[in-house]
């Protein structure tokens, strides 16, 4: 068994683990992912890049996700939990910036795949270590602090994507500077990661969510897997489709970012007063507004407030999941975290690629987002079936 190699540097003091991990989300999820939904319109016009090709870069991304939740899942040491993270770090910065070394697709679909496995160190491996510190730390394992980054990572891509536009920047340029934006977040996040945590007794490292209620668990999370990559590799993209809004997503892309950022403490929020379940459900029944209103309306106003609703939900979605699973493996949750991530992967991989058959079919986004919503009403039914059977309605968190 590996043992954690001593740190000659100071404990790191609490805002420093959140400051470092929401640099560490800003850098995987919101560069080496998001940057992509902001950028599909600009390859699809620059760089000769059709909608079905897109959808499968987005797909591979999430390939590359599910992979590396895959060896996450499979990992105990805990020094090695910290390398793989460490190294994630690095792979984001170059998910990024590769590419704009190329103009060739299967160049861009390697990319989007290390960048796919940089999230997973990210969104698990990370996400794991700053739960884990909280724990032994004896702060309250709430993670609606650290997912901030997910929400300004959104902002700082959709910030960065107008500045692009407005100076006509081409599109290898604009990879470069987010590739910029992401080696700066990295420096930050490598500075402050969570210390190797303490290597488990042996009879806890096995430690896992109790079950039968992880299956219906991994259900609901890949209904929201599809709810989520759905709008969110597609959502600049519905926009710029529509003719009085064109040159409007990259705004309603700042919008969702600017709602995701606080929403997710205020779910922790809701969580600690009705408890985890019923906000889930609160959350998921939200979304399904922002995944249909696109489809109800092509108005700005309706697509103003998808965006908004989707940032207000989605990550919080994932914050909540996340934290509620992980706390019932604290000796391991990064790997209780990639299990139960297995789903969503899944939902990630099929998604970004039906949708762009179902628009190349029909011509319209419409079909793809009634799709969704239904798929997000069977997650409820799913969150409803696992409060009755197996959870009180009350609060699991502490007060």
């Amino acid at each position: 068994m590996d043992t954690p190699t001593p740190h000659s540097s100071p404990p790191l003091r609490a805002w420093q683990v959140w400051l470092g991990g929401i640099a560490s989300l800003i850098l995987t999820v919101g560069m080496a992912r998001f940057a992509y939904t902001p950028m599909l319109p600009v390859m699809q016009a620059e760089a000769g890049l059709s909608i079905t090709a897109g959808g499968w870069l987005a797909t591979l991304n999430y390939v590359g996700y599910m992979l590396g939740a895959l060896l996450v899942a499979r990992i105990e040491s805990p020094l090695w939990r910290h390398r793989l993270y460490s190294a994630g770090l690095w792979l984001a910065v170059l998910g990024t910036a590769g590419m704009a070394l190329s103009d060739h697709v299967i160049w861009w679909a390697l990319i989007r795949f290390l960048g796919g496995i940089s999230g997973a160190a990210g969104m698990l491996l990370g996400t794991g270590l700053v739960l884990n510190w909280l724990m032994k730390s004896g702060k309250r394992a709430e993670l609606g602090a650290h997912f901030m980054g997910v929400g300004l990572g959104i902002v700082v891509s959709a910030l960065a994507a107008a500045w692009f536009q407005t100076h006509a920047w081409t599109w290898g340029g604009r990879w470069w500077g987010f590739g910029l934006i992401a080696a700066l977040c990295a420096v930050v996040a490598w500075r402050w990661r969570p210390p190797v945590p303490d290597a488990p007794a042996a009879q806890q490292q096995r430690a896992t969510p109790p079950r039968p209620w992880l299956w219906l668990m991994l259900a609901a999370y890949f209904c929201a897997g599809v709810g989520f990559v759905v709008s969110a590799t597609f959502t600049v993209a519905i926009i710029e489709a529509v003719p009085n809004l064109t040159g409007f997503g990259a705004w309603a892309w700042l919008i969702c970012g600017l709602a995701a950022t606080p929403s997710v403490y205020l779910w922790d929020r809701v969580a600690r007063r009705f408890g985890e379940l019923p906000a889930l459900i609160a959350a998921y029944t939200c979304q399904i507004s922002s995944v249909a209103l696109p489809a109800l309306s092509d108005h700005w106003l309706a697509a103003l407030c998808a965006a908004a609703l989707f940032g207000g939900t989605a990550i919080g979605i994932v914050s909540m999941t996340l934290a509620f699973v992980g706390k019932r493996a604290p000796q391991n949750p990064g790997k209780a975290m990639a299990q139960l991530t297995l789903g969503y992967g899944a939902a990630q991989i099929a998604g970004p690629a039906l949708t762009a058959y179902a628009v190349d079919a029909t011509g319209s986004y419409h079909g793809a987002l009634w799709m969704t919503s239904a798929i997000l009403v069977v997650g409820i039914l799913c969150l409803s079936r696992l409060q009755r059977a197996y959870f009180q309605a009350a609060p699991t968190t502490p007060r």
